[in-house]
This record gives structure tokens, C-alpha cells and sequence, in this order.
């Protein structure tokens, strides 16, 4: 019932940037957190930057931080991702995800988007 919806990924050249932005729909719901994953061919999907939507809290992985900015809107129950100073390496299909809170494990992340791409080309 709950849906994710990413969007602005795209081809973009190193050292460029993109905005990301994971919006939700259908079933309201009460958020504890949400966050950001990536998933390169062939390999396991990564944590990318987690906010705590109440406190604003916003956490990330160490390859991104101090280039991605994670931000939310609290009335859109939307997420963004702003994405700076990108790197080959961070091509990959990104997603979007949800802990809804008091539904299932705190913590853990109960809804996932389908993703968007994003390339950085040298």
C-alpha cells in the first residue's frame, strides 16, 4: 500500500552533480527514518545516507560523506539526495527506503522504491 517513487538520476560527468528525490504515496504512514542505497552489476546493495525524519538526524556512508547532502520534507514525506563532486565509482542503481515506524523492526527498512539510475562517466 505504501509506494516509493525515485527520480533525477541520470548520465552525469565526473565531478558533476544530481539531485535525487524519493517521494511517497498511497497508504499514509508514520516515518522513523529513511534512507539511501545503491546497487552496483554484481555486487550487494550498500547504505548510502539514512534521516531520522523527526530530528532531521542524517547519517552516511563513509565513501559519500562530505559529497552527498540527504534532506527531507516532512509535510511531502519526501526524501532527497543531493549529490556533489561524483565519482565514477558511484554509478549505480539507486534506492530509496522507508522504516516505518511501529511496523516491523526499528532499524530495519520495511518499503523500497524501484530505483534510479545514476552514471558518472570519465
Amino acid at each position: 500500500q505504501v509506494r516509493l517513487v525515485e527520480s533525477g538520476g541520470g548520465l552525469v560527468q565526473a565531478g558533476g552533480s544530481l539531485r535525487l528525490s524519493c517521494a511517497a504515496s498511497g497508504r499514509t504512514f508514520s516515518t522513523y527514518a529513511m534512507g539511501w542505497f545503491r546497487q552496483a552489476p554484481g555486487k550487494e546493495r550498500e547504505f548510502v545516507a539514512a534521516i531520522r525524519w523527526t530530528t532531521g538526524s542524517a547519517y552516511y556512508a563513509d565513501s559519500v560523506k562530505g559529497r552527498f547532502t540527504i534532506s527531507r520534507d516532512n509535510a511531502k514525506t519526501t526524501m532527497y539526495l543531493q549529490m556533489n563532486s561524483l565519482k565514477p565509482e558511484d554509478t549505480a542503481v539507486y534506492y530509496c527506503a522507508a522504516d516505518e515506524l511501529r511496523l516491523g523492526v526499528p532499524g530495519e527498512y520495511d518499503h523500497w522504491g524501484q530505483g534510479t539510475q545514476v552514471t558518472v562517466s570519465s
